[in-house]
């Protein structure tokens, strides 16, 4: 062969082989995490949430992010009708999917060094390791190291749902229409929604109900001692059912104290019975009481 054409069928051969390693190169380029989700067949609510939220852009972008991905068994586990009152709630929608989400790239050998972890919304979530499961929040990681170009997937069984702080968490509850309409009034919501934590001893309608007739009007006309009741009820801290009972009083933020007792199964603060016990929120904790503590 002249040794202009071996020159060439090699120069040929070299192009190939180059061509082929490029191809293969681009086949192993990550993906990032939106085209890896929608490529992975158990994500189809969880990207259609996203693109909802208006959020493709955001897990698209350099990141790096870590994302607690539910599959779409997760979602059906919610109650019925959840994720359709979802997708017309998206501010809401919004803070969900951002609960899964953690800045930075933590593979799986540094998740279960953690015990918690900061989500993009601002709240945390809760990481625990038993034996060979481990657990954010509630939901357990089936699957992990789902590398992307712009961060890691690890999968989980359960839509994960942000805690609610003291005032959210009372306004969800249809008992206490009363003391939220009080709280509210009372130019308190700001107090109750900040970083505390406090426990809030709370007082259902019917224990409003139990109040002489008018006097609910009478205080929503009369702010201050509405307030001062309002911060009778509450004590910085949190302090859990377990903590209570082995308290004989505390001081309320008001600067006045109550009583705790305990009469075998039963506990009061006051004269009021607690019926419910530790409503957990996002900067404290709520015990449920049958009765309003009035301030001597």
């Amino acid at each position: 062969m002249p040794r202009r054409r071996l020159v060439f069928s090699i120069l040929l051969g070299l192009a190939a082989i180059l061509a082929l390693a490029g191809l293969v190169g681009c086949a192993k380029e990550k993906k990032d995490i939106v085209e890896t989700a929608t490529a992975d067949g158990r994500f189809e609510t969880l990207v259609a949430a996203v693109t909802a939220a208006d959020l493709v852009d955001t897990l698209k972008g350099d990141g790096p992010y870590t994302v607690f991905a539910p599959t779409d068994d997760a979602f059906a586990k919610l109650p019925a009708g959840t994720v359709e009152a979802l997708l017309n709630d998206i501010p809401t929608l919004k803070d969900i999917l951002l609960y899964h989400v953690v800045a930075g790239k933590v593979m799986a050998e540094d998740v279960v060094k953690l015990t918690s972890a900061t989500t993009v919304l601002g709240k945390p979530v809760t990481i625990s390791v038993s034996g060979s499961i481990v657990k954010v929040n509630d939901a357990k990681v089936t699957v992990t190291d789902i590398e992307c170009s712009n961060g890691v997937i690890h999968v989980i069984d359960t839509v994960l749902l942000p805690p609610k702080d003291i005032v959210e968490t009372a306004m969800a509850d249809d008992r206490f229409e009363t003391l939220v309409a009080a709280v509210t009034a009372a130019d308190l919501v700001a107090t109750l929604k900040g970083a505390g934590p406090y426990t809030v001893f709370a007082p259902t309608d019917d224990a409003f109900a139990k109040l002489p007739a008018g006097t609910v009007d009478s205080l929503l006309n009369n702010i201050p001692a509405l307030k001062d009741i309002l911060l009778y009820h509450v004590v910085s801290g949190k302090v859990m059912a377990e903590d209570v009972v082995k308290l004989t009083s505390a001081t309320t933020v008001l600067g006045k104290p109550v009583t705790i007792s305990v009469i075998g199964s039963t506990v009061k603060v006051n004269n009021a019975t607690v019926i419910i016990t530790d409503i957990e929120c996002s900067n404290g904790v709520i015990h449920v009481i049958d009765t309003v503590l009035l301030p001597p």
